[in-house]
This record gives C-alpha cells, sequence and structure tokens, in this order.
C-alpha cells in the first residue's frame, strides 16, 4: 500500500521504463474493455428492443456508477496508491462484465447491474492509471501522456475491430463479453507490478505543513474549469463511443457490421492522433494544440451528421476523432501539474469530465427520439465550441514547465 507521508527515492531508468511499460498495459486493458462493450450495444439494443430513450437510460447506468466511483478515487489511491487500485478495478471491471453477459440472456435488469459495476470500476482505474502516467512523464521529463491515451485508444481499436469480426461471425454476445472479463482481469492485474511508486522521487513533506483536506481540490477555480474543458471533450468523445455505432446504422441505412467499422475508424482516427499528438505538445504548447483540434472536431461532426453519403460520413468520423485525441490527456496533465496534489485534483475532473458520460448517453438519446441520433450528434460541436474558448486554463501554472 502507498503510505504519501513517506519519501521514497526516485525511480532508477530501469523502473521508468517498467512503469511506461505497465501504465500501457493499464490504458490498453481498460479501452479493449470497454470496447468490446460497446461494439454489442447495437446488439444488445436489438436483442432487448430497446428505443434510442431507452438505450440512453441503459448507458446511463455506466456514467452512474463512474460518478459515484470518481470522488472516492482521490482518497482510495491516497492510501492504496495507484498500482492496487487499478489491480482491483480490473477485478471488479471484470466481474462487470461477465454480469452483463448472463445479463444478455436473463433480462435488462441483470444488463444495468453490471453496467453500474463496469461503470464504477472504470471510474476509479481511470483515475489511478492517470495518476501514474502523470508521474511517470514528469519522471521522464517530456509528454508521455497522450501516448497512454493512444494506448488506451489502441485497446478500443482492437477490442472493436475484434467486435465487428465476432459480430460478422454471429457470436454469441455472452460468450464475446465473459472471455474478455476473464482476459483483461488477469493481464491487467499481472501488469501493474511495475508501476512507480506514487511517492518516488518527492521531498518528504514537511510535519508543520497543514495536511490538504481531500475536498480541498474542489475549491480551486483552476481545476474546476480544466473540469469544465475535459467535460466538453468527455461528451465528444463519449457520444462517439457510444452512439456512432448507432447513428450510422440508422442515418445511413448501412449494415450492422458497416455501422462497427466506423466506430472503429473513429477510435483509430484518436488513436493516430494521441500518438503523435505529444511532439505537437512538446513543440507548440498545449493551448494552441488543442485549441486547434477543438476546431477540427467540430468540421468533423458536422461533415459526419450531415454528410450526403456514407464515405463522407466515414472522413467525418476520423476528424470527429482527431479532434477529440488530445482533450482528455491534457487535462489529466494540466491536473496534475503538481504531483503531490495530482490525485485530489484528477480526481475532481475526471469527476467534473465523467458528468460528460451521465448526461450525454440520455440526452443524445431523448435528442435522438426528436430529431434522430444522427441529427442529436450536432450537440458534440457546440460543447466543442465551449471547449476551444476556454483552452487557456490548460496551460501549465506560472513557474511551472509542462512536464517537469
Amino acid at each position: 500500500m502507498s503510505d504519501p507521508a513517506v519519501a521514497v527515492a526516485a525511480p532508477s531508468p530501469p523502473q521508468i521504463t517498467a512503469g511506461v511499460r505497465s501504465t500501457y498495459i493499464a490504458f490498453a486493458g481498460s479501452g479493449f474493455a470497454f470496447a468490446s462493450w460497446a461494439s454489442r450495444i447495437p446488439q444488445v439494443r436489438d436483442h432487448l428492443d430497446l428505443t434510442p430513450a431507452q438505450l440512453g437510460l441503459v448507458l446511463l447506468s455506466i456514467a452512474a456508477g463512474s460518478v459515484i466511483a470518481l470522488p472516492l478515487a482521490g482518497p482510495v489511491i491516497h492510501r492504496l496508491g495507484s498500482r492496487y487500485t487499478v489491480a482491483a478495478m480490473a477485478l471488479l471491471l471484470g466481474v462487470g462484465l461477465a454480469t452483463v453477459a448472463i445479463g444478455y440472456l436473463v433480462g435488462i435488469v441483470v444488463v444495468v447491474i453490471g453496467l453500474f459495476l463496469l461503470g464504477f470500476a472504470n471510474g476509479a482505474w481511470d483515475v489511478a492509471m492517470n495518476v501514474q502516467g502523470a508521474l511517470v512523464e514528469r519522471h521522464l521529463g517530456r509528454s508521455i501522456m497522450a501516448r497512454f491515451h493512444a494506448g488506451y485508444s489502441l485497446g478500443t481499436v482492437a477490442g472493436a475491430l475484434i467486435g465487428a469480426v465476432l459480430v460478422a461471425a454471429h457470436t454469441p454476445v455472452s460468450a464475446h463479453l465473459a472471455v474478455v472479463a476473464v482476459g483483461v482481469a488477469a493481464i491487467v492485474c499481472w501488469g501493474t507490478r511495475g508501476f512507480v511508486h506514487d511517492s518516488a522521487g518527492l521531498d518528504e513533506p514537511d510535519e508543520s505543513t497543514p495536511q490538504r483536506s481531500a475536498l480541498a481540490a474542489w475549491r480551486e477555480p483552476r481545476t474546476l474549469l480544466i473540469g469544465l474543458f475535459v467535460l466538453a471533450f468527455a461528451f465528444a468523445e463519449g457520444t462517439g463511443n457510444d452512439w456512432i455505432s448507432v447513428a450510422t446504422i440508422d442515418g445511413y441505412h448501412a449494415a450492422p457490421a458497416v455501422g462497427t467499422l466506423a466506430f472503429a475508424v473513429f477510435l483509430a482516427a484518436m488513436t493516430i492522433g494521441r500518438w503523435f499528438g505529444p511532439g505537437l505538445l512538446d513543440r507548440h504548447g498545449r493551448v494552441a494544440v488543442v485549441r486547434l483540434l477543438a476546431g477540427v472536431g467540430i468540421a468533423g461532426t458536422l461533415l459526419f451528421v450531415f454528410a450526403p453519403a456514407t464515405p463522407l460520413a466515414f472522413a467525418g468520423a476520423v476528424l470527429w476523432g482527431l479532434g477529440v485525441s488530445l482533450g482528455f490527456p491534457v487535462g489529466m496533465s494540466a491536473g496534475a501539474d503538481e504531483p503531490r496534489h495530482a490525485a485530489g485534483r484528477v480526481s475532481v475532473i475526471a469527476s467534473i469530465g465523467y458528468c460528460a458520460f451521465l448526461g450525454g448517453p440520455p440526452a443524445v438519446g431523448f435528442l435522438g427520439d426528436h430529431l434522430t441520433v444522427l441529427r442529436a450528434i450536432t450537440a458534440v460541436a457546440v460543447l466543442l465550441g465551449i471547449a476551444a474558448l476556454i483552452t487557456a486554463v490548460v496551460a501549465p501554472p506560472a513557474g511551472a514547465d509542462e512536464t517537469a
């Protein structure tokens, strides 16, 4: 377990390398598990005979679990450390996915329970792996957080592509999700062994300095504004995750496998943006790069919604994925600019950001009942416009380097 009152020697280069590798495993495993579920949303919808609004409420259970977990994540990580938090949440997520697999056969109530567990595990896991990512980024002395998120996106691409193949092969939903549940839990628990200690390289705290309250970060204007920035990008990313396949199938009358492929294209574009983004961030800074990408995301979502043909909609999905690629990781890095308070601030920022996952699915679903799901996606462009207006908040505090 992690004791934040005890300083730990700075990690050696091999330990940092192991930390990088383990952090990639945590991010990729999380993405693979989520996309495996998301790739099966159209089949679950059809099997349970859900309307868009009903599906939105079912998806709401994921966000509800996450929103409950996120405020608790900071104190939990402070006590257990990011390594044990990720491992425990990987096991819980496996239980959640297995419950969804059973619920697909039993009924909607069991599916909702499983999705709630999945969301709870994913929320705390998300904060813990971002705290570890920010710590490793600081020890490396260069931007790498976006590449960790690229690892997440790569996991989602793999999960979506495998899902598309299994959909085309008519593989049972329950068998698919059960195998993923066991595999992800086992691999991620093994992978966290290389995590860098959360207190590594920090000076021992001065006993005369008052201890910060666990809720202190909720009173910091910069932290709250970063949370709003992340919320806008989370809404844009989450809408793509939850609705892009359904919108392609319903709006463009595409086959189910084509809808899943559109989801995979969106995720692939986001992965590319996150992999090559760190170089842009190091050269041009967070604010300029993210503001430009917000504009790209706005153009992409509008093209996806109003394209006259499916191929152009796929082009819009590419721009949409590129545009939202760096918002979430940049927000996490900005929240962790001061490592001693990183867990609390990242927890707050993630809590605010995940409100998009709480309100996004039902909002798009209800709009979809009146405008069609495809037209409802225009809400993404509005939120990205708000994010573009407040990007200055992710600049490092005075006297702080963006990676040091």
